[in-house]
């Protein structure tokens, strides 16, 4: 079926620019040159998609973006004027799906009706009754049912519609990568490649060449061209996840790879055209490190169109059980277990009286070491390794319990400097109810205690390990494991006997210390 456009600019010459271009890419198009002819074709005709200019003779675009957003899914994509990217950000911020600047590039034109006719073609209206391939991905990838995941996979549904960069903000371990590759996978974008990369990973000298790239000869060590982040991420997705760990000067250099949707490698000459979308996230507030002058406050605005705040897992306490039972079968798959563990109640109700400072992640790992620590498949509170609650000050919490009543809101953030609204900006935030955590994860016990391979190292004659007690433990039980394996030519099971540890144990402290699976006699 022919798609069906409405351009909306009062420039003649440009508007049959853009008919010509439509008409060759098989869609037909009508074309207004006001705001209120504009209203006229929209009310009278069923359009797929919209293109228009936000400076008209008789108003502005922002106004025919709010009234299409608000009553049809049809994406609107706006036209600005070089300079105007304030009004592109308000734009994103009342749902327009993109934007493209004057003056206007052909290909890239061409780029956004493409993403435009891909979210037109993946947005059929589904029945109630039936689960549509979306849903599905997002409930087999964001585990949980309560009352604020099903608001979140909602959000997660309407934000890969568009192209605006979206901020995810939340505690350490609550799974902003995870939404992040949803975004992108349920996007028009999905056929593209997703780039994450974790800011505070980069030096700060090898930066700009990481993100953009350099040619060959550019500085001592450049031996060959690269490519940067940008240009690997181009048609898809880039992922800026901790961005508050930018230092400013990247933080000029990205805003305006942003903003020109152009970057230039080290050594080059001439800037190349990217189109990308930008995803970022930071467990830090950056409200506070733009008042402190640590971020950039024109940064902070072009990456933070559509703030998403996540769940930490205290406010979501009734998706303990189903979260837990999914990384214990998780866990089994990776170890290789015979059979999955199970919690006992008692387990589950300990679980969901814990404040989990890091959220999911730290609900992993407590996992993992209950799995190592129980002998059996059936794992029991005191394998969990959480300490002691005071009897008095807490009660206990049943395992299936509605702990949220507050209701997922969207509402505007207030600027950084002056405390007073920002246009340009929406919030999607989610209670959170988390406490201070109590204490740290603590290890498995080592295989060898201690004080004997304090001991051995002092038989030896050895100086003081100079990286420190613990690596000197670790490497210590490194080799001791590998010499067991060796002796039991790979033998996990003899193995772990010869070191007087469980087959469990053994699994765990080989993945911990990077052994490999296959260690055997020479």
């Amino acid at each position: 079926m022919t798609a069906t456009a409405l351009v909306v600019d009062d420039e003649v010459d440009l508007c049959r620019l853009m008919q010509i271009t439509l008409t060759k890419m098989g869609i037909k198009s009508d074309v207004a040159y006001s705001l209120e002819q504009a209203r006229t074709f929209w009310q009278n005709n069923n359009y797929d998609f919209c293109l228009t200019d936000l400076r008209l003779p008789d108003g502005s675009g922002l106004e025919l973006v709010k009234e299409v957003s608000s009553t049809s899914s049809a994406p609107i994509a706006v036209i600005t004027a070089h300079g105007s990217m304030d009004l592109a950000i308000e734009a994103l911020k009342l749902g327009a799906f993109d934007f493209v600047n004057k003056p206007l590039e052909l290909p890239r034109l061409r780029l956004l009706v493409e993403n435009a006719l891909k979210v037109i073609r993946q947005d059929p209206e589904i029945a109630v009754q039936q689960k549509s391939p979306e849903q599905s991905m997002l409930d087999e990838r964001l585990i949980g049912s309560s009352e604020v995941m099903v608001q979140l996979k909602r959000t997660i549904l309407k934000l890969a519609r568009s192209q605006a960069p979206v901020f995810l903000s939340g505690a350490s371990g609550t799974g902003k990568e995870v939404v992040a590759r949803l975004i992108h996978d349920l996007s028009p974008r999905r056929d593209g490649t997703f780039v994450p990369v974790n800011c505070g990973a980069i030096p700060s000298e090898l930066m700009e060449s990481e993100f953009f790239g350099h040619k060959k000869g550019s500085f001592t060590g450049a031996v060959a061209d690269k490519q940067g982040l940008f240009q690997q991420a181009n048609g898809g997705t880039l992922f800026l996840d901790e961005v508050a760990d930018l230092p400013l000067a990247m933080q000029v250099k990205l805003l305006r790879a942003i903003q020109e949707k152009t970057v230039r490698a080290i050594g080059d000459t001439r800037e190349v055209a990217v189109d990308i979308r930008i995803l970022s996230a930071t467990h830090k507030d950056l409200n506070q490190l733009v008042q402190a002058g640590a971020f950039r406050q024109d940064l902070y605005y072009r990456i933070n169109v559509i703030e998403v705040k996540l769940p930490t897992l205290k406010a979501r306490f009734d998706d303990i059980p189903v979260l837990a039972s999914h990384f214990l079968a998780l866990i089994a798959k990776e170890w290789q277990l015979d059979t999955a563990p199970a919690l006992t109640n008692a387990a589950f109700e300990r679980l969901q009286q814990h404040d989990f400072a890091g959220n999911v992640r730290e609900l992993r790992n407590i996992l993992e070491r209950a799995i190592t620590m129980a002998e059996t498949d059936l794992i029991d509170a005191e394998h969990l390794g959480l300490s002691e609650l005071p009897s008095s000050d807490h009660q206990a919490v049943p395992i299936f319990q509605d702990s949220l009543s507050d209701s997922v809101s969207l509402q505007a953030n207030t600027a950084p400097s002056d405390s007073t609204e920002h246009p340009y900006r929406s919030t999607i935030a989610y209670p959170d109810q988390s406490a201070a955590f109590q204490q740290p994860l603590e290890e498995p016990p080592l295989i060898m205690p201690e004080a004997e391979l304090a001991d051995l190292a002092v038989q030896a004659g050895e100086d003081l390990p100079q990286k420190g007690l613990e690596a000197y433990l670790q490497a210590q039980e490194k080799q001791l494991i590998i010499k067991a394996l060796k002796q039991t030519d790979g033998n996990k099971t003899q193995a772990a006997e010869l070191l007087g540890t469980t087959f469990r144990s053994l699994r765990y402290r080989m993945k911990k210390l990077d052994i490999d699976e296959d260690v055997k006699s020479s």
